[in-house]
């Protein structure tokens, strides 16, 4: 089986102007051939899909994309988004409903968020093959999003600390791993930028594959973070930008990215490979003659973090062995 993990997906704002007269591919670039070798797509969704709904007051950023877009979504056959981040909320509880139903609607499971507390915290369960793959999705910005009891909202877990949400987190993993052969992890963690894994999300990352987690996948920060290996499970710290429309910081290169595709048999990780992307006029493209460069960097970053990678230049992407 094979797993794509993409970054951060935002639509909205100029990539959504390009898509009232591009195509539902547009996005996607020259990126589908790659995508179409997995068995199973997963991206984090930095934006809500809605026609309804109304800016936060008082928040900078805010990311809506038409409801038709979803067709986007449908075009790279995603089938896992998570919706634990902090733009899911940027037009209200009736446009994450509103989402949430055009996702239900084309068969994209999510997780993360929800309309009360207890559909935050579901796990999505997608069968591929003869292999059920968990997935649960949590973050820990926005904590004034946090789903209650009758309210909508976001899986909110401070990872830097200890407690209840982080022992409620470690007991839904045992209960996951119990009916599943593959669980994900997805974590929505940090700030935006700086390329070094924080300390306290390489010992969150160590009690959540401890708890049953087969594959870390972290995403929030604009730039991507090294991988780490533990107990022969993959730890991607912070999957960068794969989609948006972002000014590039000329040093932190938050338009370069990786299609992160993972090879498992079964429920057992086996190998990481790392495909180099950059963004560009508002589209996810395969990096080309940047690609070994993009590549070296993310080289350098796995070495600090103890974990061997080598170029493979026949499939012009990255190789981290994971048994």
């Amino acid at each position: 089986m094979q797993i794509a993990f993409l970054g951060d997906v935002m639509l909205g704002r100029l990539v959504n102007e390009q898509l009232k007269t591009a195509g539902p591919a547009y996005p996607w670039g020259d990126t589908l051939p790659v995508l179409q070798r997995a068995d199973l797509r997963i991206a984090n969704l930095e934006c809500v899909i809605a026609d309804g709904g109304a800016p936060e007051p008082g928040k900078v950023f805010t990311f809506r994309t038409d409801l038709a877009n979803v067709r986007s979504l449908v075009e790279a056959q995603l089938g896992l988004v998570s919706l634990a981040n902090n733009h899911v909320l940027d037009y209200g509880p009736d446009a994450l409903r509103e989402m949430l139903g055009a996702l239900d609607r084309h068969g994209i499971l999510h997780a993360g968020a929800g309309t009360d507390r207890l559909a935050a915290l579901r796990p999505a369960v997608r069968r591929v093959g003869g292999t059920a793959v968990g997935f649960v999705a949590f973050t820990d910005n926005q904590p004034d999003w946090e789903a209650a009891p009758g309210s909508p909202g976001v899986y909110y877990v401070p990872a830097a600390e200890h407690g209840e949400r982080v022992e409620e987190l470690l007991e839904l993993l045992r209960r996951t791993k119990s009916r599943v052969q593959l669980l994900i992890v997805s974590a929505h963690w940090g700030g935006n930028w700086g390329s070094d894994a924080p300390p306290e999300h390489r010992a969150m990352a160590q009690r959540l594959i401890d708890a049953g987690a087969d594959v870390i996948f972290g995403h929030s920060p604009h730039i991507f973070r090294g991988v780490e290996v533990y107990r022969n499970r993959p730890v991607i710290y912070g999957a960068g930008d794969f989609i948006d429309d972002y000014a590039v910081d000329p040093q932190e290169r938050n338009d370069h990215s990786f299609i992160f595709l993972l090879e498992t048999d079964g429920g057992a990780p086996r190998r990481l490979r790392l495909f180099p992307t950059v963004i560009a006029d508002f589209q996810a493209r395969m990096a080309g003659r940047d690609a070994r460069d993009i590549a070296a960097r993310m080289s350098r970053l796995c070495t600090d973090l103890g974990t061997g990678s080598t170029w493979n230049a026949g499939v012009k992407g990255l190789e981290i062995p994971l048994d």
